[in-house]
């Protein structure tokens, strides 16, 4: 029976509806765990973390030497184990003999893990002490030879996820603190979900996931009924429901062991081969990494399939979950595959390679290349238990602006054409605004902040990431008072010095935009929407939350509550319509509002604002009152204002705020390619 880490029963693998793809790409990862792991995107509330649970209880058991706290195995120990040494299983020895057999282990790293409770640490004090080099493993050391999930990977530190990445791609883990290095195995199948609502993780870091699973909830009512009728009998009688899905889960947990003894008979034919590296060139895929997760997915493929040699469905669908994470290479970008590019690529180059061609020219000898399997029709070969058809997520449709409200008409122009969103003009080269003053809120790269990674900068009394050099000198005066002798220095508590490190932050960037008429020239809103693109790029490169007010009309709107998905505040701003009277103070108003509430939030993020007008106000209350409740807020002002005679008014309203004011053509010249360190607003 499934049971989790607290010895309850676990909601069967067997027993999920519908959702064929992510229980595939978990499964290909089963039998092979070198493709790389999976990364799971979808919105909330459609089981992604009771899927990835229930995948542990499938895994065939591990056999360790007995312990051994990294789970080394006794038919090759690592040699660098640090509790080795380990006896080999060669004659006489008695290793396999005294093997002991664990569980596949399910490792969860939360969001708020540190560095040290994912890697380890070490016990510097004893080191100092007794000379003795004691390593208390991390999570990654828990999770070899099994699963490492993390759920909201999205959501968790850049340096963790680096970290984690990396030890996945090598295969060992790697902790070095003040000259004491320890290395050990930490070869895992890594499964991290996501709402990307809440952020996407950087182009860089998606390639190292090996497959990627777009899941929603189905829109069939009948499925989505039979989800509710499973979810409530399971939480009416846990284990009476799992032992009903005892004979499904034992046959898939066979299937995966007789999969993966297969595997390293299954032959890759060089025509295959032709058409991964073909779709991958063809879907221009930097690197060649994914040329190899393509590879190994379709040979996982075909041990599932219980064939010899990967067929040209295998890879399909092996380019299918491992390429559409790898198309985006701008946050804006929506990851996603051409489905009949893809089968006309397999189809070019399904055939067997042409001769060399003749050395004097003369009449064909064929046609053309012959097919007969004419593309192979396009199935998913998801071939897992269900119960229910899988209603998969669609293709996203795109937006209708006919809903927009744009009720305030323009202020002259043709109005018809002032209703549609003005679309964006090319990308500007911003300049980096900061946040002056010293931080300490979420990681990230805009702003100076006192932060557990980056350049030490100095030390202070304390034991958390020891500083030796400032420990050792403030041991060194009381040496004679303990009657040190001539074995060593000795080290008293009081004596423990940590580091201090200065690192960078992200901040929280609210974007205020005028969308009013004085902006509904649709040249300028274009040049607008370009600018504060741009900016959102920016402010994703260094890991900001962003928010955006719009104010048109008689009244200001939150249109996109502070996220750190920029993708959202991408897709507010194209949908974004002009027109109607400026309420400045409005916009200003909202904006103290919506950063009050932030700040009781998240003290220590702080905040930059970025306003976007010409300055004018044809509405509302006066602009200057409104200024002084963002007194002490760091802010820039982008000026809008065009023409030949410029009335200043952004200029002064820049003044009020204490902000730094740019124009926006400024922003696009490429001679401020030069930084700006701060504004001159206080911190």
């Amino acid at each position: 029976m499934n049971r989790g880490r607290t010895g309850a029963a676990r909601y069967p693998f067997s027993a999920v509806v519908g959702m064929d793809d992510l229980k595939l790409a978990l499964l290909i990862n089963a039998v092979s765990p070198g493709v790389g792991g999976v990364l799971v995107r979808g919105e909330k509330g459609t089981a992604k973390s009771t899927i990835v649970r229930a995948l542990a209880d499938l895994l065939p058991p591990v056999t360790a030497v007995p312990g051994c706290r990294f789970a080394c195995d006794p038919r090759d120990p690592d040699p660098g184990c640090p509790d080795a040494p380990h006896a080999g299983p060669g004659p006489g020895s008695g290793e396999a003999a005294r093997a002991e057999e664990r569980a596949a282990r399910l490792v969860e790293l939360p969001v708020g893990a540190s560095e040290d409770r994912l890697t380890g640490s070490l016990d510097i004090e004893r080191a100092l002490t007794e000379g003795v080099r004691a390593f208390e493993p991390g999570l990654l050391a828990a999770a070899h030879r099994g699963v490492l999930y993390v759920d909201e990977v999205n959501l968790l530190h850049d340096h963790l996820v680096d970290l984690l990445l990396d030890a996945a791609a090598m295969g060992e883990s790697h902790v070095e603190r003040e000259g004491v290095s320890v290395r050990h195995a930490a070869r895992f199948l890594l499964v991290g979900t996501m709402n990307p609502e809440e952020g996407e993780l950087r182009p860089q870091l998606l390639d190292r996931f090996g497959l990627t699973v777009e899941v929603a909830a189905t829109r069939d009512p009948v499925e989505r009924a039979e989800v509710v009728r499973r979810r409530l009998r399971f939480e009416a009688d846990p284990a009476g429901f799992a032992a009903g899905w005892t004979g499904a889960e034992a046959g898939l947990a066979g299937r995966i062991a007789a999969a993966r003894a297969r595997l390293p008979a299954v032959e890759l034919p060089d025509a295959a081969l032709r058409q991964i590296t073909a779709v991958c060139a063809a879907f221009e895929v930097d690197g060649l990494r994914a040329d190899l997760v393509a590879a190994r997915a379709a040979i996982a493929l075909a041990a599932w399939h219980d064939r010899d040699s990967v067929t040209e469905d295998d890879v399909r669908t092996a380019a299918r979950l491992a390429l559409p994470h790898r198309r985006r290479r701008d946050p804006f970008d929506a990851p996603g595959l051409d489905g009949e590019k893809l089968d006309e690529v397999l189809d070019e180059h399904g055939a067997p390679e042409p001769p060399e061609p003749p050395e004097s020219p003369g009449p064909p000898d064929d046609g053309g290349p012959d097919d007969p399997d004419g593309g192979g029709g396009g199935g998913s070969g998801a071939d897992v238990p269900q119960d229910a058809p899988q209603d998969g997520p669609g293709a996203e449709q795109p937006s209708d602006p006919a809903g927009q409200n744009a009720q305030d008409a323009p202020q002259g122009g043709d109005r018809s054409k002032e209703k549609e969103p003005a679309p964006a003009d090319a990308a500007y080269k911003p300049r980096l605004f900061t946040v002056p003053g010293m931080g300490a809120g979420a990681p990230g790269r805009r702003s100076k902040a006192r932060s557990p990674h980056g350049r030490v900068s100095g030390a202070r009394p304390g034991a958390h990431g020891l500083h030796l050099t400032a420990t050792l000198r403030a041991a060194a005066p009381h040496q004679r008072a303990r009657g040190r002798g001539g074995s060593g220095l000795i080290v008293a508590p009081e004596d423990l010095r940590e580091s201090v490190r200065d690192g960078r932050e992200g901040n929280l960037v609210l974007f205020v935009v005028d969308a009013s008429g004085s902006m509904a020239a649709r040249q300028r809103m274009r040049a607008v929407k370009g600018a504060v693109l741009s900016l959102l790029l920016d402010a994703y490169q260094r890991r900001d939350k962003v928010g955006l007010i719009t104010f048109r009309g008689r009244d200001a709107e939150l249109a996109l509550p502070p996220t750190s998905s920029v993708e959202a505040g991408a897709r507010r701003l194209e949908r974004l319509p002009t027109g109607g009277r400026t309420p400045l103070a409005a916009g200003l108003l909202r904006a103290a509002e919506v950063l009050r509430v932030e700040r009781l939030r998240d003290p220590a993020r702080r905040p930059l604002l970025v306003v976007v007008t010409d300055g004018r106000a044809t509405h509302g209350g006066d602009p200057a009152r409104a200024a002084g409740l963002l007194a002490g807020v760091a802010a820039v002002v982008v000026d809008c204002e065009s023409g030949p005679v410029r009335l200043g008014l952004a200029g002064a309203l820049g003044t009020r705020l204490g902000a730094e004011v740019v124009r926006l053509d400024e922003l696009a010249a490429d001679a401020l390619a030069g930084v700006v360190r701060g504004s001159r607003s206080a911190a």
